[in-house]
């Protein structure tokens, strides 16, 4: 595809969490050949989770066949897996790409839609286990492939897992390329980056501050796979 025109559609909503948008918008946009659509149901202004306004340039209507859509996630997640309209879109999008592909909690609105079901993929660490709620096995990795589903684990990791899809697009050169273009050396202050490696009193403290989120977030996600299995039943 090197020569080609590569379409990427990354889905923009409303409560999503912006870096894991904007940081794999930013390695996708230097990738040659990168025709980037960012891709809500209307042209407004949308407002992430942390108040940053992000304009989509494409509609689910006038969306052209894409090579890749890419979910992001985020707090708005919880809404978009019992949102019919989206749901529709991401699967009949996903049925013309050659990767189908999330970041975060992005791949329980994937899973959601049904385009995870038999397949190994990532989250977020704090709601990771939900996948196997919606017939997904959860993989603690940074980055997950299985076969043409590439899923990214939460927020900074979005732009590994792009990086990562680059590679399998126009090959290992121009992905480290690009890495190198974005300085992207990562050397953070704390090894506090992941439960593995946190300090347990640090994990233990945002597992209370988000306990009520997450378990909001459980709630729809039980309500999203009883959604998928009668769907299921009825396709039957």
């Amino acid at each position: 595809m090197n020569n080609q025109k590569i379409r990427v559609g990354l889905l923009l909503f409303p409560g999503l969490t912006q870096l894991d948008l904007t940081g794999p918008a930013e390695v996708f946009g230097r990738m040659p050949g990168a025709e980037i659509h960012l891709l809500w149901k209307t042209l407004d202004p949308v407002s992430s989770d942390r108040g940053l306004t992000i304009l989509p340039t494409t509609t689910f209507e006038g969306c052209p066949t894409l090579d890749v859509i890419c979910v992001p996630g985020g707090p708005g997640q919880i809404e978009l897996m019992e949102d019919g309209i989206t749901l529709d879109f991401l699967r009949k999008a996903a049925a013309g790409c050659k990767l189908v592909t999330s970041v975060c909690t992005g791949s329980l609105v994937l899973a959601a839609a049904g385009l995870l079901t038999g397949y190994r993929a990532t989250c977020h660490w704090s709601s990771i286990d939900q996948l196997s709620l919606l017939g997904v096995e959860p993989v603690q990795e940074r980055v997950v492939r299985d076969r043409n589903r590439i899923t990214g684990a939460g927020v900074t990791s979005g732009i590994d897992f792009a990086l990562t899809v680059v590679a399998d697009l126009v090959g290992h050169q121009i992905a480290q390329e690009i890495q190198l273009q974005m300085e992207y050396d990562p050397a953070p202050p704390y090894q506090a980056g992941s439960p593995r490696t946190a300090p347990p009193a640090v994990t233990e403290a945002i597992r209370e501050k988000n306990a009520s989120f997450i378990e909001q977030r459980r709630t729809a996600t039980k309500r999203a796979a009883e959604n998928l299995a009668s769907a299921l039943k009825e396709s039957d």
